[in-house]
């Protein structure tokens, strides 16, 4: 097999029987498979090492899926879940115990927020929220800490850590490092390589591309399988295998679509840039942007997501995102086509608005998952509807 990015992302991980001679991996619909196989030469599940027995434990369809990401991440082993949060609460629960000490970025996706403040301590584990500039100086102490905990790119005002610095110090302190890459996608980084111990992915996001999935994936060195399924099988996070499927379908196409959203939401952030009506534009390819020299450090590409702030605040906002024609007004992001959400009304409205503005996040704030459509169109929408 070649070694660049997109012959890795289509060939690797298929499920490819020479006895029906198929070329993409089917969908093993199924619950539940023959146990014990008689068969001397039956397919093993990779998560045991043993016949496939039920799809709560494993299943082809997600084996191939599991395969082609770790490929594509740069890490040893891989599962996949029925959503991303599912990803991060059984990877962190696979970890940590009663008595333990997460530190952790305080700019987190809210749900994550939600997970890290109210839901560990109440089992006896607690977490440490530092803002990420402090985080970025590198002048944490990780002693007494069971993990550390980060977002390469936090959401929305996509400041970037330096996952670089913080690997080879979680390293150095034998910490295991968590980041959850979501925004950058395997294709802008991959965070084992500078460090990260568990890299995180909301499949749902950039590797299923289309906006029609719900998925979750983590890697991994292979000694930390056994206890990511355990956790896994036991709170009941994996994914269907028709949801698999199509994040395997999404992975082959992760490279070319992650070409254009980079490319894209490179040339919005110029325009938005030099608007006379945008105070603010967040984005990691900015040259002036605050994270800029830390993300040429950290990335390969930049990624479709944009924040910006209006003069007018929430109204301006909400009036602009209305008048857009190309962009929907919908949350999350990651697929083919362009949408515009306020976090205040989305991904962060489970904080309240003195955790929004300790996280940065103002009111007015909208963010910008930039699609695939031709930039010049997206240009035009943005134009006609900031005048």
């Amino acid at each position: 097999m070649g070694n660049g990015f997109n012959t890795r992302a289509v060939q690797s991980g298929e499920f490819r029987d020479e006895r029906t001679g198929n070329v993409t991996t089917p969908i093993f619909e199924t619950s539940t498979f023959l146990n014990p196989n008689p068969n001397p030469s039956a397919y093993l599940d990779h998560t045991r090492n043993k016949a496939y027995m039920y799809t709560r434990w494993g299943n082809p369809t997600l084996e191939a899926l599991e395969r082609k990401y770790a490929v594509l991440d740069s890490v040893e082993e891989s599962l996949s879940f029925s959503t991303g949060m599912g990803a991060i609460t059984s990877t962190v629960l696979s970890h940590l115990k009663k008595g333990d000490r997460l530190i952790s970025v305080k700019e987190l996706y809210g749900e994550t927020f939600i997970f890290f403040t109210k839901f560990l301590p109440s089992i006896g584990i607690d977490v440490d929220l530092v803002k990420l500039d402090e985080m970025n100086k590198g002048e944490i102490d990780l002693n007494g800490y069971t993990g550390l905990y980060v977002e390469s790119i936090v959401n929305p005002t996509l400041g970037v850590c330096d996952i670089q610095l913080l690997g080879k110090m979680a390293r150095e302190a034998e910490v295991p490092l968590f980041v959850d890459a979501t925004f950058a996608s395997p294709f802008n980084q991959n965070p084992s390589r500078l460090g990260a111990t568990f890299t995180l992915h909301s499949g749902t996001k950039y590797i299923g591309g289309h906006s029609d999935i719900l998925l979750g994936l983590a890697g991994f060195d292979k000694n930390k399988m056994d206890s990511v399924w355990s956790k896994r099988k036991m709170l009941g996070a994996s994914p269907d295998p028709i949801q698999a499927f199509l994040g395997l379908r999404g992975l082959k196409t992760l490279g070319i679509r992650m070409k254009v959203h980079n490319e894209n939401a490179t040339e919005i952030s110029k325009f938005l840039s030099e608007h006379e009506k945008v105070e603010r534009v967040l984005y990691p390819g900015l040259e002036g942007f605050a994270y800029n020299e830390i993300a040429r450090r950290n990335l390969t590409g930049y990624g479709g997501m944009i924040s910006f702030e209006l003069a007018g605040g929430l109204e301006s906002a909400k009036r602009m995102a209305s008048k857009l024609k190309i962009f929907s007004y919908a949350p999350s992001l990651g697929g083919v086509e362009s949408l515009v959400s306020l976090p205040v009304e989305t991904s962060h409205l489970s904080l309240t608005p003195a955790e929004r503005r300790e996280a940065g996040i103002a009111d007015g704030l909208v963010r910008m998952s930039v699609g695939i459509e031709d930039k010049e169109d997206l240009i035009e929408d943005l134009k006609s509807a900031l005048e």
